[in-house]
């Protein structure tokens, strides 16, 4: 049995950093209540109807699934009991306008036969290298960077000192993507395929450090599909959490913080009610709170994101109708003809490109409910765009060009989709959804070797004010959002022991994993 405290805290937002956080929270005995200013849960894990459908329109699979079963273990439960996933057999299929088409899988002996059959035999070797390095990177990042609080340069500076100098030169943080990727492969369209893993976390690989190409090993040991879609996902998280007592508050939008004494002592809601608390976490974007959504004294507390370091939006499309051609699996990669092109484009000329490249998540394939029409097939299509939402952009003119872009790719790639009903969303319709970055979707772009310690840490700068979500440490990506939800858990019920001996509390340092 969970023992209770008066201690009181109050969660802002109900995407997977607020509920990662109120699980936690909860089974260390604390009294807590969630504020969502919409009707559901999952924040950017949202679906949008679309000829009477339901279609994801945010993340479409889940990885690091390790980082669910241990927060629900932790509650002494398992995810099992409340979600049910599969592993699809492919990862993705990728194509181009040349005709070459490759599927990757989660056996890498049977990506590198693939790539091999392709490519050629040296570049299926230089796969194999590929994944050892990147199995390097991720095993030598994930205790210091992903599952502590966000290391300072004090803490790097003792790892060296320590003699453990060699694990942090392991991350390849002092050179990009792009060029590490060319010590691996020759061929460009292989360095184009492992490069567009550099866009999961909202950057360029021609200017994020090599370390996340961590991002493929993290793909290659697991995508998983949640059956009926992810937002079974966040279901899952708010039915557990008000299992273990913590209150939901929908419909209720946050207004601004209360302070006192130099303390966040609870929130106002727009209603004007006022929710008292011992301390707050914030699930939102730190630049929205710099930017004055929650006051001028939560303002002070943390660092707005410049425009020219926002990560990545986009423009996506979710719609029903019919593909042809090219099959399709559940997940695809659809690569435009000068990808350096498409990323000066984002970033230097903040514009859609003309020729985008172009993910299609096919939702009825794989999806074993026995569902499938291919007469009203559902489908999200992703194109990366600059995070300009707050401007006049993204009208109607450059949506249709997009649209043109986008459809014009996929066909030279041997894909023709036939649409019935479409929902498009803009960086203008992210900003409105999630304010403060312009429509960014993960927060402040990866583009320097100190990328690592630029996120908000858990901790503010104004006492009781705890930062979770994607745009805070250690990142962006369903599983990265969820440990910033229990790294705000971690620091909140650390500062708060004092006043309670018996307050249950993880080693120090780590968050517990299963």
């Amino acid at each position: 049995m969970v023992e209770r405290t008066e201690k009181r805290v109050l969660i802002v937002g109900a995407g997977m950093g607020g509920l990662a956080s109120a699980m936690d929270l909860a089974r260390r005995g604390f009294q807590v209540t969630v504020a969502e200013k919409s009707g559901q849960a999952g924040g950017k894990m949202r679906t949008v109807e679309v000829g009477g459908r339901a279609v994801d329109a945010g993340p479409t699979v889940l990885t690091m699934r390790w980082v669910f079963e241990s927060l629900f273990s932790d509650t002494g439960c398992a995810l099992e009991d409340y979600v049910s996933t599969h592993t699809p057999e492919v990862l993705a299929r990728h194509a181009w306008s040349d005709g070459a088409v490759l599927d990757l899988y989660g056996d890498p002996g049977r990506s590198a036969e693939a790539i091999g059959r392709v490519f050629g035999a040296e570049e299926a070797r230089g796969y194999r290298a590929f994944c050892d390095y990147a199995a390097r990177i991720f095993d030598a990042a994930r205790e210091p960077f992903l599952l502590r609080q966000r290391p300072t340069a004090l803490d790097l500076a003792k790892l060296t000192l320590s003699g453990e100098a060699l694990r942090f030169t392991r991350i390849d943080a002092y050179r990009s993507m792009a060029t590490a990727l060319g010590t691996f492969f020759r061929d460009p369209r292989l360095r184009q395929l492992f490069g567009r893993y550099a866009t999961y976390c909202g950057s360029s690989p021609y200017l994020a450090p090599a370390t996340f190409n961590l991002v493929a090993h993290v793909e290659r040991e697991g995508v998983h599909l949640v059956r009926g879609g992810m937002l079974r996902l966040a279901e899952a998280m708010v039915r557990r959490a008000e299992e273990l007592g913590v209150r939901f508050r929908w419909n209720s939008p946050v207004q601004g913080l209360t302070v006192q004494g130099g303390r966040a002592t609870g929130v106002r809601l727009a209603s004007g009610e006022v929710l008292a608390a011992d301390a707050v976490v914030a699930n939102v974007d730190p630049s929205a709170i710099a930017g004055g959504l929650f006051g001028a004294e939560a303002a002070k507390a943390v660092t707005r994101t410049a425009r020219s370091e926002r990560s990545l939006s986009a423009i996506t499309l979710a719609l029903v109708g019919r593909a042809e051609g090219l099959p399709l699996v559940r997940h695809n990669v659809f690569f435009s003809n000068d990808y350096p092109a498409e990323f000066r484009d984002l970033f230097e000329v903040r514009r859609v490109p003309e020729a985008p490249t172009v993910y299609v998540c096919a939702q009825d394939r794989e999806c074993e409910d026995g569902a499938f029409d291919p007469e009203n097939e559902r489908f999200l299509l992703i194109v990366n765009a600059p995070a300009d939402g707050d401007t006049n952009r993204f009208g109607e003119e450059e949506v249709r060009r997009c649209e043109r872009g986008a459809f014009s790719v996929m066909r030279a790639a041997g894909l023709r989709i036939s649409v019935k009903d479409l929902a498009v969303t803009t960086p203008r319709d992210f900003d409105r959804m999630f304010p403060g970055m312009g429509g960014a979707l993960y927060g402040p772009s990866a583009h320097s070797p100190l990328a690592p310690l630029s996120r908000q840490a858990a901790r503010s700068k104004l006492p009781g004010l705890y930062l979770a979500g994607g745009a805070a440490h250690p990142g962006p990506g369903v599983p990265m959002a969820a440990l910033s939800g229990r790294l705000a858990a971690e620091a909140l019920s650390r500062d708060l022991a004092s006043t309670r001996s018996s307050l249950r509390a993880a080693t120090r340092g780590f968050i517990s994993t299963s």
